[in-house]
Order: structure tokens, then C-alpha cells, then sequence
């Protein structure tokens, strides 16, 4: 039986987000000009502009739902249980998604790049010990083996173990005042000043551009950590949750035009004012480019949890099954995707039936591998499951009928 305070949006909006996660992958096949593990003849540069207005946010929305997601259990839980709960719910996902699910990856970029020979097996072996592999050979080739996707699972171990040790400064009186005066921002404050942290963030991008190596990854640590917390500090609070809801389409709005100034000034820079930039040109606009770009990013996450809670927050029938396949589902998409991908890509299909045969086929994947996974009692805990649960053994009448003799 579902619990009654259960907050039903953000279920839904994590398992949407996660949906989504496999259309973006999918656009990165497509996408022209972005470096991924293969790339199909028929990539469009059209596709950029969809792919940048979900690229700005798509990630801070897993990595805020997480935050929230650790504000809920901890009302539930002591923070040594919680902290053993995550660590086994996401690093057992981890290694063996990197061990089993994952090296079919590096395998068709391998091919791909002419660098590894043909032969899963050989290569799987090679892999498990490590390699070494030809520069370039594929992503993360370097360390031998590597995590692909599934970085976040290992971002989000860390940052949820740094959050809890952390938990009693945050539980402390000083800051819980401090986090009340937070719960307690309106209007443009709230659309605005969780931003400016984030824009600040973003000045070390170019100094630390995002690798998913985790050591070294500054300015990836600094924003998803960030976002991280804040969707801790969200947490329950129905005066922040009815003023998101209140705003939504206020933030929608922000969102778009935000959107809209970013991409004018990113792209088309030159065109507007006639010129090749100056450095006062560019002196003002880079800041201001950056701004409307994280000012979109906040807007953007203000206005889908306030669209959530106001249509989401209801207990649907798809739910608790959605709500379970996700992990499975994140775990094998992009290694089916990319494993049907590299044969469907050489056979000659056009631009419409080419995606559409990987997409179906991955999502049939997924959905007949979580079906396999949910009915395997020790398969579970390796994608992020929980323990089957125990149903009691019928009483037969002959056994009743002892008890009461």
C-alpha cells in the first residue's frame, strides 16, 4: 500500500526525467558536431538547439530530485542506516553495471574508431583486467575500464555521504533559522537569488570543463553539489512548494525568455550587433550570456516542479511500476542503444527509420530486462532494487486445524 504523504510529483518527475534521459542519449547520435561514443551519417545541426535547451538543466533536475529524495528518508531513518542504504543502492549498481553492462560500450566505440578488433569476448577480457588500450581507443580508455552513464551514481554517492556528514551542522539551530528565512523568499527572489550562486559556479567551466572522472571534476562537483543541496534544503516545505506552485507559470515564462536572450547572445552575437565583438563587447556580454543561461537553468527547475505539483502530486496506476523500473532502465539503456546501434547504423535506413528502430528497440530492451531483473531475487540489488518481499506461506486446514486443537 502506498503511503499517504508520499509526494507523488516528484515520483513522477523523477521517472519522466529519467525517460527523458533516454530520448537526450539518443539525440546524441543525431546531434551534429558533439562528440559521442557513435554517431549515425544522418546527425543534423538543427537538432542542437533542442538538444542545448535540455542539456541546460536535464542533469541538475536528477541531482535536485536526489537531494529531495535524501531530505525524505532522513525522516525516516538514523544517518548510519541511511548512509549504509545509499551506499549499497547505488555503488553495488555501480561496479556491476561497469563489470557486466557497461563494456559493450567501449566495445562498439572501439569498433568504431577502428582501435579495438573485432571479438566481444577477447576484448571482454582484456577489459576486465584493465586493458591497456590504444590512445583514443574509447572514452576513458586511459583508466582501462570505465563507467560511461553511470557516473552519476558514483557523483551521487558522494555528494549524499558528504551531505550526511554534514547533517548536524545543517540540523543545527543557527542554520535551520538561516533555512527558514530561505523557505520564507516570494516572487522574483525566489526565481532569482537561488540563481546567482550557480552563475558564480559557472565561471570555473572554463577553467575545469566537465570530465565524469569524478577526481578533478571541480566545476561539475561544485554545480551538481550544489543543486544537490538545494533540493535538500527544498525539502518539504509547503510554503516553498505553494509558492513554486503559485509561480509556475511565472517561472515557465522566465524560463523561456531567459532561454531565448541566452541562445540570441551565445549564437548570434555577432548578427545583432553588426560588428566583430570588441572587448567591451565582450567584457559585458559574456557575463550577461552566462547569466541568462543559469537564470534559465533555475527557471527551468522552478517551473517543473511547480507544473509537477500542481498536475503530478496524485497517486496514477503506472506509477508504482514506473517508479521501480527506472533504476533498471537508466542502468541498461544507453548499453542497448549503443549495442543496437552499432549494426543499425550500417544498414543504410533513412533519417526517420534509422532512430526510430534504435528507439524502440532500446526501449524494448529495457522494459524486457527489468521484467527479468524484478522476478531475480539476488539480480535486484545489483540495479538498485529492493529485496523482493517475502509473502507468507498459505496455512493449509490441516495446519489450522493443529493450532487450535
Amino acid at each position: 500500500m502506498d503511503n499517504p504523504t508520499r509526494r507523488h510529483d516528484i515520483d513522477a518527475l523523477r521517472v519522466l526525467a529519467f525517460g527523458l534521459l533516454i530520448l537526450y542519449h539518443l539525440g546524441m547520435l543525431y546531434v551534429a558536431h558533439w562528440d559521442f561514443h557513435l554517431k549515425s551519417t544522418h546527425a543534423a545541426h538543427w537538432l542542437q538547439y533542442p538538444m542545448i535547451f535540455l542539456n541546460r538543466w536535464r542533469m541538475e533536475l536528477l541531482f535536485l530530485i536526489s537531494g529531495l529524495a535524501v531530505h525524505f528518508l532522513r525522516k525516516r531513518t538514523s544517518l548510519p542506516r541511511l548512509a549504509w542504504k545509499r551506499t549499497v543502492r547505488l555503488l553495488l549498481p555501480l561496479l556491476f553495471g561497469m563489470a557486466v553492462v557497461v563494456p559493450i560500450q567501449p566495445y562498439v566505440e572501439g569498433l568504431g574508431t577502428g582501435l579495438v578488433q573485432p571479438g566481444f569476448g577477447q576484448f571482454l577480457l582484456r577489459y576486465w583486467t584493465g586493458g591497456p588500450w590504444p590512445a583514443h581507443a574509447f572514452s576513458g580508455w586511459n583508466y582501462g575500464v570505465t563507467w560511461n552513464h553511470l557516473w552519476y551514481l558514483a557523483y551521487l554517492w558522494n555528494y549524499t555521504l558528504i551531505l550526511l556528514l554534514i547533517m548536524p551542522l545543517l540540523e543545527s539551530a543557527p542554520v535551520r533559522r538561516v533555512r527558514e528565512r530561505l523557505e520564507g523568499l516570494r516572487g522574483a527572489a525566489l526565481l532569482v537569488l537561488p540563481s546567482l550562486p550557480l552563475w558564480l559556479i559557472g565561471q570555473l567551466a572554463d577553467h575545469y570543463p566537465m570530465t565524469h572522472a569524478l577526481m578533478g571534476d571541480w566545476f561539475a562537483h561544485a554545480l551538481y553539489g550544489t543543486i544537490f543541496l538545494y533540493g535538500y534544503l527544498l525539502g518539504t516545505s509547503s510554503r516553498l512548494w505553494d509558492e513554486l506552485t503559485r509561480l509556475r507559470h511565472i517561472s515557465l515564462t522566465t524560463a523561456l525568455a531567459s532561454f531565448t536572450v541566452y541562445i540570441g547572445l551565445d549564437r548570434f552575437a555577432d548578427t545583432l550587433i553588426g560588428h566583430a565583438p570588441t572587448p567591451l563587447d565582450i567584457a559585458i556580454g559574456v557575463p550577461l550570456i552566462q547569466f541568462t543561461q543559469y537564470l534559465y537553468m533555475w527557471t527551468a527547475l522552478m517551473a517543473v516542479l511547480g507544473w509537477g505539483r500542481a498536475h503530478l502530486n496524485r497517486p496514477f496506476r503506472w506509477l508504482p511500476y514506473t517508479r521501480e523500473a527506472v533504476f533498471p532502465w537508466y542502468i541498461l539503456h544507453q548499453s542497448i542503444m549503443l549495442g543496437l546501434a552499432w549494426p543499425v547504423l550500417h544498414m543504410g535506413l533513412g533519417p526517420i527509420a534509422e532512430p526510430t528502430l534504435i528507439l524502440l528497440g532500446t526501449v524494448l530492451g529495457c522494459a524486457v530486462g527489468h521484467e527479468i531483473i524484478r522476478r531475480i531475487g539476488w539480480l535486484r540489488m545489483f540495479f538498485g532494487l529492493e529485496p523482493k518481499e517475502r509473502q507468507p506461506r498459505p496455512l493449509h486446514y490441516a495446519s489450522l486445524a493443529q493450532e487450535h486443537s
